[in-house]
């Protein structure tokens, strides 16, 4: 029995006298320090890490990184690598997954629990023979696999972010930030967590993730790939959106996203060479060619209704007709059928444009939108009763109170009742629209619609509204033109006197301020100045003055 306590007593006597495991000397060699950098290349912040892969994956502390645009670690030998890319970030537990350029020594990282009150060493930064070891004291499960350690031990200064390592030579941990100096528990979350972050296709967009300028790592999943190229084109900077999309052609060579994300950027930039060889090679790799052949339809389509000032011959729109049947020949579908019309009409081709705009809006893709184009189709070919009919049909797609969606509808029916010369019903609309609009409505709108109540003969109304005008415009004068000859109209002489002076101290060289001033005097009965002014008016080029000085002589 003594011999066995004897023997007991020998095994663990190393641990009592502090001796360093046998793996600390191996181990040192994957624990490298971290250094981060602003724009201007000032040093943002350091910490220190460990490699997780003979790839150049590696872990570490996420604080350093917060607007940093380039970073490096330097490992135990003094060779300093380049981060190329965030893998992944979890800002609540500060750690994050990056890569670096170059062949790494991994730390292996335990696939099980540290058990509490199992020994646990803190390795620090190029250290082979003051290891601190302490016991785990507790381990706190979180995402129902990983554990969050709080350690029995004291931290020495600079060791944020170095692994906590089992008598295997394992890592279980990574250490946290401690809250002071000298304290004895400390804390460190799991490695297996630290190791399995990535960026999900809705992650790249992510507000921790935007705090670094460092380049982001697409998903391996091709799927959450394309998601993220998706999400990025309205989330990131052009130059950032365009090495992202170079990342994701590199990443899945043989996917067509790339290329037609790509040839979009291309087509937006006027190299249209370069985004029609991206879309073949797009077609050439597509699983699924109609989406290929349909996406170069709408590019080429785009270029020439948007960009028509920048010649390319090959981009035609009978090219694009070409593209978008070929992708209907493959697959049918609606939206195919629908950029079909939207090319024909481009093409002035407006009865087979309305031919398939009709047929659409008895299907599930009925819209106020598809309505409104075969109105446009029925305008162009002078049929104005039919266009009428196929405005109110959009209208009909929404019930009152009207959303703002519905204010472009409501809009190009008042112009058409306009030009229709319904005025009653135009004015009808725009009272609508302006309820739906009150905050984005101009003086222009109020001018309009003071013309349409003229036409209609609601002369206080278009009085109100040329008034609106010209408190949101004061310096436009032919407001005061209108609303002057508007009052003259309707009898009210003393106001439309009040009216032209008004013009005229906006602007003194503004001949209808004269004319209109001498007629009001003139109706008034004080022709002698009436007709001064009407002269004036005359002398400053006005067309109308010289009738208007017979009249009244």
């Amino acid at each position: 029995m003594k011999k066995k306590v004897l023997l007991i007593l020998l095994a663990v006597m190393p641990l009592l006298a502090g001796a360093q495991p046998s793996w600390v000397k191996k181990a040192t060699k994957s624990v490298f320090t971290l250094k981060t950098f602003a724009a201007d290349g000032s040093l943002i912040g350091s910490s220190n890490g460990f490699f997780t892969s003979a790839n150049g994956d590696a872990v570490s502390n996420y604080t350093p990184f917060k607007g940093a645009t380039r970073a490096v670690v330097i490992d135990a030998a003094g060779k300093e690598m380049p981060v190329v890319s965030i893998v992944g970030v979890n800002d609540m537990y500060d750690v994050v997954k990056f890569r670096v350029s170059g062949k790494t020594q991994p730390l292996a990282i335990s696939s099980a629990s540290a058990t509490v009150g199992s020994q646990a060493w803190l390795l620090p930064y190029h250290e082979v023979k003051n290891v601190p070891a302490g016991t785990v004291r507790k381990a706190e499960t979180f995402q129902g696999e990983y554990n969050y350690y709080t350690v029995a031990l004291t931290m020495p200064a600079n060791t944020v972010s170095c692994p906590l390592i089992n008598q295997m030579g394992e890592v279980i941990g990574i250490m946290q930030q401690p809250a002071t100096d000298k304290d004895t528990l400390n804390y460190a979350v799991s490695a297996r967590f630290a190791d399995s972050l990535k960026i999900s296709g809705f992650g790249m967009n992510e507000a921790s993730l935007q705090e670094t300028k460092i380049k982001k790592e697409l998903p391996d999943n091709i799927k959450e790939a394309v998601l993220a190229l998706y999400m990025a084109q309205t989330q990131q900077d052009s130059a950032a959106y365009a090495a992202l999309i170079e990342d994701f052609i590199h990443k899945f060579p043989n996917a067509a996203d790339g290329y037609m994300y790509r040839a979009q950027l291309e087509a937006g930039a006027n190299d249209f060479a370069a985004a029609d060889r991206d879309m073949e090679m797009a077609i050439k790799n597509a699983q699924q060619k109609d989406d290929a052949h349909y996406n170069y339809a709408r590019l080429i389509y785009n270029k020439n209704i948007f960009q028509t000032d920048a010649p390319y011959d090959k981009w035609t729109l009978d090219k694009a007709l070409e593209e978008v049947r070929t992708a209907n020949a493959v697959n049918p579908q609606l939206m195919y059928r629908q950029t079909e019309a939207n090319i024909l009409f481009a093409q002035k081709k407006y009865a087979e444009a309305y031919d398939i705009y009709n047929e659409l809006s008895s299907t599930n893709m009925k819209s106020a939108e598809l309505y409104f184009s075969a109105a446009r189709c029925k305008e162009m070919l002078k049929d104005t009763t039919s266009m009428l009919a196929l405005m109110d049909s959009a209208m009909n797609m929404y019930s009152k109170p009207y959303l703002k969606e519905a204010a472009p509808y409501l809009w190009s029916r008042a112009q058409a009742r306009l030009q229709a010369k319904k005025f009653r019903e135009a004015i009808a609309d725009m009272n609508d629209y302006e309820e739906l609009m009150k905050a984005n409505v101009n003086d222009n709108f109020y001018y309009i619609r003071h013309q349409a109540e003229i036409e209609g003969r609601l002369y206080q109304q278009a009085l109100n509204d040329i008034t609106r005008a010209i408190v949101m415009n004061p310096k436009e004068t032919l407001y005061y033109a209108e609303k002057a000859s508007l009052e003259i109209r309707v009898g009210l002489y003393d106001n439309a006197i009040a009216t032209a002076k008004e013009s005229l101290s906006v602007d003194a060289n503004d001949s209808d301020g004269y004319l209109f001033l001498g007629v009001a005097q003139c109706l008034k009965g004080n022709k002698k100045e009436g007709i001064q002014n009407l002269q004036k008016a005359k002398e400053m080029g006005n067309l109308q003055a010289d009738n208007l000085i017979e009249k009244y002589k």
